[in-house]
């Protein structure tokens, strides 16, 4: 326990002990790395400006199947994916620096990236066998398949354990799952879903279970759900009637789902985290070249102090966001316990970006609200992040409770 003296003199103990993981770290880019944000950066810029993302987003489609080939031919299915299974290789951080990248342009078709990054290759890389990476990495990495994953219960939310209804049966040679799940991005397109099931009497951390499911298998039905944003990229409701699972597809050990899965979901965490800070690049693109060409009263709006404040409140935001998020990459690409951090860098990147787009349509006026524009994508797409992967209000409670209070749900 260490101590602070106060302002008054009084010496005060602290509830929380130093964090002393950091040493000398700072965040400047490697070369290595510098050399792929230009590279991801370009890309995006030739491949998909955001007149052509606007467009892309608003087809009514289940999946942007070209945005994805053009993905596995620039290789980014592959960041995250040892180079021995056929992957790019690349830490945490270089997947916070493509997420970024992406979702300046693209905003919430980032996900297609993304969605199949963590549900895929960070859970089978993290929870599966040998033979499991054999089989499923190097077409994951070559965006040969595609995966999604299928957590969440009807009438459960961000209580996945409590409300778990799904559950899974031991059968002859495998398992036989029941259940219901909603909210499966990318379900419709998947070739194979990552499924969490109970495996026990009771619902309990020590009784869930992961699967690898085949999304043809017989007994799965997926329907789409309409949505605010991410629109030509459908989220699921996906009914398990019976659906057979071979004892070779079940991933890490029965009983272990929940602790196994936790890895994931930290880095899906810290790639909302790089998702929120595309967005807010974009954002503050959008508003700064707008400010400059518009005029009103005779006078660039740019010159508006009530305006530059907006400007300011999103470059600082963007910089504490930027610092939360590094910080959580830079702990799980160091093999160091990430779980608060990448749910503060969540938590404050969500709130940050939604706020964010938000004034970038007061500053666009009446264009912001158009469809014509890019600010309005930003803040569809970016509303959800205040909801999943994790709400805001649930991520305030698992801060509180890892700071030594009690558990409040």
């Amino acid at each position: 326990m260490h101590r602070c003296t106060c302002a008054s003199g009084a010496t005060t103990a602290l509830a929380v002990t130093v964090d002393e993981r950091w040493g000398d770290v700072d965040f400047e880019l490697s070369e290595e790395q510098r050399e792929f944000r230009d590279f991801a950066k370009g890309w995006v810029d030739s491949l998909y400006p955001k007149n052509k993302a606007n467009q892309l987003e608003g087809e009514d489609i289940v999946f942007p199947e070209g945005l994805w080939k053009d993905m596995a031919d620039a290789g980014f299915h592959g960041i995250g994916i040892d180079e021995e299974y056929g992957g790019q290789g690349g830490d945490a951080m270089t997947q916070v620096i493509l997420a970024r990248e992406l979702a300046r342009n693209l905003a919430g078709l980032a996900a297609v990236w993304g969605t199949s990054s963590f549900a895929g290759g960070k859970t089978i890389s993290s929870q599966g066998n040998e033979e499991q990476k054999q089989r499923f990495l190097p077409g994951i990495a070559a965006g040969e398949l595609k995966f999604s994953i299928s957590i969440t219960e009807p009438a459960g939310g961000t209580d996945v354990i409590g409300a778990m209804r799904t559950n899974a049966r031991r059968v002859d040679g495998g398992w036989r799952i029941n259940g219901q799940k909603i909210w499966t991005t990318g379900g419709l397109a998947a070739d194979y879903l990552v499924v969490m099931a109970r495996t026990g009497e009771t619902n309990s951390s020590k009784t869930m279970t992961s699967f690898i499911v085949d999304a043809k298998s017989e007994g799965v039905t997926i329907r789409k759900i309409p949505k605010l944003g991410m629109r030509s990229m459908a989220s699921c409701e996906v009914f398990y009637d019976d659906v057979f699972v071979p004892d070779d597809l079940v991933l890490g050990e029965p009983g272990q789902g929940w602790y196994q899965l936790l890895p994931s979901l930290n880095n899906e965490r810290i790639q909302v985290g790089g998702f929120c800070l595309g967005f807010l690049d974009g954002i503050l693109e959008d508003a700064l070249a707008y400010l400059d060409e518009r005029t009103a009263f005779g006078h660039k709006i740019g010159e508006f102090q009530a305006l530059q404040h907006y400007v300011a409140d999103i470059a600082t935001a963007r910089v504490q966001t930027e610092l939360l998020t590094y910080k959580a990459a830079w702990l799980q690409s160091n093999d160091l316990p990430c779980g608060l951090e990448a749910t503060m860098a969540k938590m404050v990147a969500s709130e940050h970006t939604s706020r964010a787009a938000d004034l970038g349509i007061q500053m666009l006026g009446g264009m912001g609200y158009s469809m014509e524009t890019n600010m309005q994508r930003y803040w569809r797409d970016s509303r959800i992040y205040r909801i999943a992967p994790v709400t805001t209000e649930m991520a305030k409670n698992i801060i509180a409770q890892q700071l030594g209070l009690p558990r409040s749900f």
